[in-house]
């Protein structure tokens, strides 16, 4: 047998491990949000614990592998050879797919995109393979179409049932509760996290186990006697968590991280065939062709009752360990759901807003008013008063983005709706349910308020079209990369191994963005709010000189591929500043009273220059960009003498001001303001010279434009700097008044 299907196992393996990673970095935002985001336990906690539920999810999921095998494709019309190429265009596409989707911070699904690749990576083999002709004289049909007409309308529904069902349940469950939810805890609280831990314990078994081996007859006997079981648990829990809240045990968290285990345990046991199925097949594969030395057979043995071997998969589960404890992306997919879910409001968001947001949101608006209208004010009164949120003082500094009852509540909806699903034979995604289940609680929680909820709707628009593009895009990726492994051979397997590995590594950022990160606040005193801006203005103060002389210096030499990295790092600086004016507010009211007025209208002054001087440099690097790449004429040697003068004009100010910001010495602060005059009337002069060259029309236009652009924003920016220099050096002074 060819060495070259030796290779391809090798490969699929490394794949798989690979698909573990992104798999683990995509789908951990499933089971970790509801804890993280409401604090339930210090996050290595949190951590533990679903790591112990991968473990055990991890060593019954072979059950499951049979989908990877015969699912949507019949394998005993394709050869050897076939079956192989299949398998690797589905590898490559998912890890290639499901990596774009986690740097990008949107969560996917990986059971769409297994199907759905698989169907794409086999329609593509049906191309450059013959028809088969059955024994009736008619081809054979090949596909199994059934499956990806299923996943669709599992994704609607999936989509609508779990918004509805998040939004009712946490509705019903705050009007009970309230914000302040300790007294009535107290009352219903064992009985409330009874049902929950019931419907949890349940979605564990029937989910999480029901396709082990070992488990069979536990998950029989559930099944004969169902109500049984469920009235069992409910009432064993329920004087469970009675004895552990007179014990002054917190029953929520209790509950919450049996939650965490639970979703933890189905994901491993359902869906690690997303990421080890396919390799492990084409395993078997080889296996199979190799005992009978024959790689022109036909693959019927796909169909056989498989287990996987317990070595794979307590290795894959030690995989999936690491990753959820080690990958960044994970934190970045979570961060998505968790800024959309979160109930503070600092004015930044992590999405814009879009037309058909606002117009949900004005819908949204005319119902609430046409319920005012309509119903008794009484009643009115009554639900508000449920749903009166605490104060910040209230809440503490360790209140997470919600509080547990809404955590409580995801989880409890999420698993009863995958039971559902489980019995009735859908094949709803985790993700999808977790997700959307999450973002009607929000809506229901009132945390997308007026501020919010046009920012809130874009992004679950975005994450729900993103779900829908993945199908589409597994789909036609995977026939691109399939017909490529067909026509390329192990040049093109070599090649797209190369590839999968590199966007598996680690990224290090590069310089210029680590230069342009937002400063973190810290949010714990004033000393620490106070030296983070005046570390954040020398900062910032450096890069746009540095920004800027080498903005003018590009484009009077036509340097496109400099001005686009110039772009990218103004736009950077920019984002960071205008973070910084978002997280303004929050950042006031940490301030001790005695400090707030005078330190705070200085703090507020200087956030606002910084975030203008920022707008003024990208006004001037975006437009230099876009001329030169535009292939305009460039500046006359007229242009290039007085940009040069103003440039080493704004270089030597720029010097003098950097110097003052970094030994908080504002003596010569009066040279600055003289030099800044000079400077004004530098670009005066200028302006007048390119006024008599235009009227002599002895220049382009667009050069035109962009020569007054450029001194028109300098003088802004400058005259920006200047200010901030000016209000820095009250706010220094003022903090240190403050500080005798």
């Amino acid at each position: 047998m060819s060495a070259i299907y030796l290779f391809a196992v090798i490969v699929l393996i490394l794949l798989a491990i690979g698909g573990l990673y992104v798999g683990v970095s995509n789908d951990a935002v499933n089971f970790l949000n509801s804890a993280i985001g409401s604090k339930a336990a210090p996050k290595k906690v949190i951590l533990t614990i679903a790591s112990i539920g991968i473990v055990i999810g991890a060593l019954t999921s072979s059950g499951m592998m049979e989908v990877a095998r015969s699912g949507v494709y019949y394998p005993e019309f394709f050869t050897f050879h076939e079956v192989m190429i299949l398998f690797l265009g589905v590898m490559f596409a998912n890890v290639i797919l499901l990596d774009v989707f986690n740097s990008l911070g949107l969560p996917t699904s990986t059971t769409v995109a297994l199907v759905f690749g698989l169907l794409g990576s086999a329609i593509a083999v049906t191309i450059f393979k013959e028809p088969v002709i059955g024994a009736d004289g008619n081809p054979e049909v090949l596909i199994n179409s059934g499956k990806a007409l299923a996943m669709i309308a599992a994704i609607l529904l999936s989509v609508v049932l779990a918004f509805i069902t998040g939004t009712v349940l946490m509705f019903f469950s705050r009007l009970l509760f309230t914000f302040r939810y300790h007294k009535q805890l107290s009352r219903f609280g064992a009985l409330w996290c009874g049902v929950a831990f019931t419907i949890i314990v349940y979605f564990a078994l029937i989910k999480g186990l029901k396709s082990s081996g070992l488990a069979t007859d536990l998950v029989a006997y559930i099944h004969d006697h169902t109500m049984l079981c469920l009235l069992v648990v409910f009432a064993a829990s329920s004087l469970l968590m009675f004895v552990l809240q007179k014990c002054k045990v917190n029953i929520l968290k209790i509950t919450i991280l049996a939650g965490t285990f639970s979703l933890a345990l189905a994901f491993a046991g359902n869906d690690l065939v997303n990421f080890i199925g396919v390799p492990l097949a084409g395993l078997d594969s080889w296996k199979i062709v190799k005992a009978t030395g024959n790689p022109d057979m036909l693959m019927g043995a796909l169909n056989n009752p498989v287990k996987a071997d317990t070595i794979f998969l307590i290795c894959s589960g030690v995989i999936m360990i690491v990753t959820l404890w080690l990958s960044k992306k994970t934190q970045n997919v979570s961060d998505t759901e968790l800024s959309l879910s979160s109930t503070q409001d600092d004015g930044a968001e992590k999405f814009g807003s879009s037309a058909f947001s606002r117009a949900i949101v004005r819908v949204a608006v005319g119902c609430s008013r046409w319920f005012e209208d309509h119903t008794p004010k009484k009643l009115q009164d009554a639900v508000a008063r449920r749903f009166e949120a605490p104060s910040a003082t209230e809440l503490g500094a360790d209140y997470g983005q919600y509080d547990l009852i809404r955590a409580a509540v995801n989880l409890t909806a999420g698993s009863m709706l995958i039971i559902i699903g489980t019995s009735l034979q859908l094949p709803l995604s985790t993700t999808y349910v977790t997700f959307m289940v999450a973002m009607g609680s929000s809506l229901a929680d009132k945390a997308w308020g007026r501020e919010s909820a046009v920012y809130r709707i874009t992004g679950v628009i975005t994450v729900v079209a993103g779900w829908f593009v993945t199908g589409l895009a597994a789909f036609v990726l995977s026939i691109v990369i399939t017909l490529i492994l067909h026509w390329g051979g192990m040049v093109a397997i070599i090649v797209l191994s190369v590839l999968c590995l590199y966007m598996m590594l680690p990224k290090k950022k590069k310089a210029s963005e680590e230069q342009t990160q937002p400063v973190k606040v810290a949010l714990t005193d004033d000393v620490a709010v106070l030296g983070d801006i005046v570390t954040e203005v020398c900062q910032t103060m450096q890069t746009t000189t540095n920004i800027y002389a080498q903005t003018i210096a590009a484009t009077l030499t036509e340097d496109r591929k400099a001005l686009r990295t110039l772009v990218r790092q103004s736009n950077d600086l920019f984002y960071a500043a205008r973070e910084r004016k978002y997280a303004m507010l929050p950042t006031l009211h940490k301030f001790h009273e005695e400090n707030y007025i005078d330190t705070g209208h200085y703090y507020v002054q200087v956030v606002d220059y910084i975030s203008e001087m920022c707008k003024a440099l990208v006004h001037i690097t975006r437009p230099c960009f876009e001329h030169i790449d535009n292939n305009h004429r460039g500046m006359s040697e007229e242009q290039v003498e007085d940009l040069t003068t103003i440039n080493n004009s704004v270089s030597e100010l720029y010097l003098r001001i950097n110097e003052m910001l970094q030994s908080n010495d504002f003596a010569n602060i009066d040279l600055v303001l003289a030099m800044r005059d000079d400077l004004f009337d530098l670009i005066a002069q200028a302006i007048k010279n390119q006024l008599r060259r235009i009227q002599n029309n002895s220049t382009s236009t667009k050069a035109s434009m962009l020569y007054l652009t450029i001194l028109n924003e300098t003088k802004t920016m400058v005259l920006q700097s200047r200010n901030l220099l000016k209000s820095q050096k009250y706010f220094i002074e003022a903090q240190r008044t403050e500080a005798k």
